[in-house]
């Protein structure tokens, strides 16, 4: 297949691009580098730095011929949505109506966006949260992931192009970079490596579902030929709390001192994980890294970044 990938410059993005050739497929990124890195790019894809609203966007479509648009790019971070809601909905929401329009125009035949099982939800009543739980967003970037899914809705309904929607959990691993929600887990070995200790924000007791960037690149492989127009989370379905993450990152990295402390951030949610039963049954598809594994992995990784 032919695949543009959006945000394939970045943390996520990338290695989704990199399973994608590794399977056959034939890649363009757009990324404008704001956020990703020229590094991480494939050198097989073909790269085009344009931003995910500018009408470029429309021609890239048109000439490279694309058949499935797999959408990554975003603004990532709670704290900079409850800072800057307008930027945050500029680059989520309008960039994804950018996308949907030029991939209508040009008769692209399937659309894979990436949400946020980590906000979509807001504090669910009961957990795991499941993909028919009440979508209440408590900040502006859940809001945003929520307009853009239904824009996918509405606009593959009434054009007759297929979905899938990943609403992801706390996805972690190679190429993670310190900012964003999920991004604790890179700030905290970048931190360890530095030999400065930690924060540790609302006395670690934050709870969330850590996935390995590895399985979820699997899941977007498999999205190219099945869940047509439904969503997913994608997750492990296991809690656990950001002191219980810092314990294990210490255990593998051998760190001694206790991380500092810091008060509980705006927009932040208390506690949230993902039922991936769903998944499994439609997708076929199972998390296969555990946690303490992709920590020893993310580790090494940043380890010969550092050299």
């Amino acid at each position: 297949m032919k695949i543009l990938v959006t945000g394939g410059a970045g943390f996520i993005g990338s290695n989704v691009v990199d399973l994608y050739i590794e399977s056959g497929h034939s890649v363009v990124v757009v990324d404008n580098l704001i956020m990703g890195n020229i590094k991480n790019i494939n050198k097989k894809a073909k790269f085009y730095k344009v931003d995910i609203r500018d009408k470029e966007i429309f021609n890239i479509i048109k000439k490279e011929k694309i058949e499935v648009i797999n959408h990554h790019a975003a603004q990532i971070s709670v704290p900079d949505s409850v800072n800057d809601p307008f930027s945050d909905a500029d680059i989520n929401i309008n960039g994804t109506l950018n996308l949907l329009n030029c991939a209508i125009k040009n008769k692209v035949k399937r659309f894979i966006f990436i949400s946020s099982g980590g906000t979509v939800y807001g504090e669910p009543e009961k957990l795991p949260a499941k993909e028919d739980f009440k979508i209440a967003p408590e900040n502006p970037y859940g809001i945003s992931k929520v307009a853009g899914e239904n824009y996918v809705k509405f606009f593959c309904k009434q054009y007759n192009m297929k979905y899938v929607i990943l609403r992801y959990s706390n996805v972690y691993g190679p190429r993670q970079i310190p900012h964003g929600e999920a991004g604790v887990v890179a700030i905290f070995i970048k931190k360890i490596l530095n030999g400065e200790q930690p924060v540790i924000f609302g006395k670690g007791k934050c709870i969330r579902d850590y996935i390995y960037v590895g399985d979820v690149a699997e899941a977007n492989l498999i999205c190219l030929k099945r869940g047509d127009n439904s969503e997913f989370n994608i997750g492990t379905g296991k809690p656990t709390s950001v002191n219980e993450l810092f314990e294990i990152i210490k255990k593998v990295t051998g760190f001694k001192k206790e991380a500092l402390q810091g008060p509980f951030r705006k927009g932040d949610i208390l506690a949230n994980y993902l039922d991936i039963k769903k998944a499994k049954e439609i997708l076929k598809w199972v998390p296969k890294i555990s946690l303490i594994e992709g920590i020893k992995q993310t580790y090494n990784y940043f380890l010969k970044e550092e050299r």
